[in-house]
């Protein structure tokens, strides 16, 4: 296994970020979402970046973008 995260995939908001979180962690899929917010200039870089993005080793991506397709297409994985 990559002994490194990657990103895996931008998140669109932060309800998609908090399905996703709670997937992960009941499947112990290792994982870190990272949002773009900042305070000192609001939502200003999320417009431009999107909301996030997810990153983990290399060996979970294509679950995680199978769960993500999930979330993004009608809620089930």
């Amino acid at each position: 296994m990559d002994d490194e995260y990657t990103r895996v995939a931008m998140l669109e908001n932060e309800v998609e970020a908090e399905l996703l979180e709670g997937i992960l962690k009941d499947e112990g899929i290792p994982f870190l979402i990272r949002s773009y917010r900042d305070s000192a200039y609001n939502v200003l870089f999320q417009l431009s970046e999107g909301w996030g993005y997810v990153a983990s080793y290399q060996d979970y991506k294509d679950r995680i973008l199978q769960i993500l397709s999930g979330i993004r297409n009608d809620g089930r994985e």
